[in-house]
């Protein structure tokens, strides 16, 4: 008898779920969920398509874009202070410098990683700390004190570094394929 589809057994390999469909951190109130799932899934993302390039290429430069250290660099840094407006802080000194840095040159895999790996596990910690019941309290952002809120600050945290992730992917795509200045 011959092999049909019907009687076939495949090997192919599924794709795992995305973190917001494994069923993870129902503790959690439907905010903080869905913030924690996406910095799960940039975590995920940054490791599949950034861990692998060399130093040379994290820091390589591409026509119209910014390095992919400068993302990893970005993201880690933006989430600290994002989460610092939404505990009712402004930016301290080491911030400030920190931020200042983001563009310099020479970063390497290790510390680059080990930073994001960090501002990853503390901005998932701070979250969780964060009442929902705070989610409507105002906020203001910067030098000028721009209005936003609690919740809108702890939604950014989730859509600012999805929208990096996205471009130090397509940066690191760029740079594996040959494309530098």
């Amino acid at each position: 008898m011959a092999d049909t589809p019907q009687n076939q057994t495949t090997t192919e390999c599924k794709p795992a779920a995305e973190p917001w469909l494994r069923g993870t951190h129902a503790e959690l109130d439907a905010v903080q969920r869905a913030v924690i799932h996406a910095l799960e899934l940039a975590e995920e993302d940054l490791q599949k398509w950034c861990s692998g390039l060399s130093d040379e290429e994290l820091n390589a430069t591409v026509p119209g874009l910014e390095t992919v250290a400068f993302h990893l660099r970005h993201i880690a840094r933006s989430m600290d202070r994002l989460l610092s407006y939404a505990e009712g802080q402004q930016l301290d000194a080491t911030q400030i410098a920190a931020l200042k840095a983001e563009m310099q040159p020479g970063a390497t895999r290790a510390e680059l990683f080990a930073e994001l790996t960090a501002a990853m596990a503390d901005a998932k910690a701070r979250v969780r700390e964060i009442s929902p019941a705070t989610y409507n309290d105002e906020r203001g952002v910067g030098k000028k004190l721009l209005p936003t809120s609690v919740g809108g600050l702890v939604v950014h945290v989730a859509d600012h570094t999805q929208r990096h992730v996205g471009q130090a992917v397509t940066t690191a795509k760029a740079v594996a394929a040959g494309v530098r200045r």
